[in-house]
């Protein structure tokens, strides 16, 4: 069916609307951030202005395409991304176009900024997972459990390839994104509980028996597995920030002073007193906390549970099974990089070095979720066209 509705009538105001929310709130939490003069008057705010723009640039190309598109070329964008991940990991860290930063080689050094292949990713691998499991529905009308379980290996293999080179940078925050995203697309795929039940039991003990090793058997894990002492630091800092003050508890300390002292109303802008290291990137919730109270923070938390609930609105009104994969894909990386990133502000969770999807500054990251949300917007743009289709394979 065409669609006859013109561009103003097909094109996605309210989500506009939600990005120009987070662009007033990101600026004027990284101009206060700023203002510490810890970074030798970088202009943070316009150069998030100009990634803000690069950002409408992409989501403009990327509505363009129709998701029919995007579904014939998921594989090939997934195949750039891994091969972006390859090239990173492969080339000579003497090298500056790859120069490790703290220890890990995520980032390809450019003269219009540093870019990390891992946030583009993200997106990329929602692509090719909703393709698989949409390919996989086509093929095995009639579901079972053994059905189930080869979808479930093939969903695992798609994850195993960029998953090895985001943890070989070392970058673990991302790789819990990956898994996050993953659960989300196994619930969403209507794979049996019969196989999920014992998976996300099975994963979630995994988990509390390696926090527990972590605890108590740190020498263990350091001979047979490799890791390193500040890893563990991560989780000792987490658990009891004030026993490591002077290093990796600082930033938790910090950050929880800051959110404490702006108690309801915050202090106003540039008001803040508390220095939290980090303040314009992963800490910027700390810098909203302080300057504008538990009603500055509430108000973030709303424009993101806005931007949820509207994208997951989407989602329930699409008719093409590639599209509603993709849309619940995005859906569970935003929601969890929301929760860790003020889950970590807060003690909730550990320190991971997950940005504020939209607020925080970095051009990777902002550009990655702007990728993400254009693909909405071209299949919001497009719905119509697909509406009453049948959803054929033209491979």
């Amino acid at each position: 069916m065409e669609n006859k509705k013109g561009f103003a009538d097909r094109f996605d105001w309210t989500l506009a609307f939600i990005i120009l929310l987070f662009l007033i709130v990101s600026l004027l939490a990284i101009s206060s951030a700023v203002t510490t003069g810890q970074y030798a008057g970088y202009n943070f705010v316009a150069k998030q202005v100009f990634w803000y723009g690069v950002g409408a640039v992409i989501i403009g190309l990327v509505m363009f395409f129709e998701p029919e598109q995007y579904k014939k070329m998921s594989w090939i964008i997934y195949g750039i991304g891994v091969f972006l991940l390859v090239v990173l990991f492969i080339l000579p860290g003497s090298l500056s176009l790859v120069e490790p930063r703290n220890g890990a080689k995520s980032w390809f050094h450019l003269p219009i900024g540093d870019i990390q292949p891992a946030e583009f990713m993200k997106t990329f691998y929602i692509l090719a997972l909703a393709r698989l499991i949409t390919k996989h529905h086509e093929i095995h009308l009639i579901k079972s459990v053994k059905t189930d379980f080869v979808l479930l290996i093939k969903i695992a293999i798609t994850m195993l390839l960029p998953l090895t080179f985001i943890l070989l940078q070392p970058d673990l925050g991302t790789a819990l994104v990956f898994f996050a995203i993953t659960a989300a697309l196994i619930i969403v795929a209507g794979i049996t509980w019969k196989i999920i039940l014992p998976l996300f039991v099975g994963g979630a003990s995994i988990g509390a028996l390696l926090l527990w090793m972590a605890l108590y058997m740190q020498d263990f894990l350091e001979a047979k597995f490799g890791l390193q002492a500040y890893q563990f630091a991560r989780i000792y800092s987490w658990l009891d920030p004030y026993s490591y003050a002077s290093d990796e508890g600082m930033h938790l300390i910090t950050s929880l002073n800051a959110i404490g002292s702006g108690e309801i109303f915050g202090k106003g802008y540039g008001g803040r007193v508390v220095y939290v290291p980090e303040n314009h990137t992963d800490f910027i919730f700390a810098v909203i906390g302080e300057e504008y109270g538990f009603i500055g923070t509430s108000i973030v938390v709303s424009i993101f549970f806005l931007l949820i609930f509207h994208l997951t609105k989407i989602t329930l009104q699409l008719k093409d099974a590639y599209s509603t994969y993709v849309c619940a894909g995005i859906i569970a990386m935003i929601t969890f990089h929301v929760f860790e990133n003020i889950g970590m502000t807060i003690q909730l969770l550990p320190i991971t070095g997950i940005p504020l999807p939209f607020i925080s500054y970095g051009g990777s990251s902002l550009m990655g979720n702007m990728l993400a949300l254009g693909l909405v917007f071209s299949m919001k743009f497009h719905h119509k066209t697909y509406m009453f289709a049948k959803n054929e394979d033209d491979d």
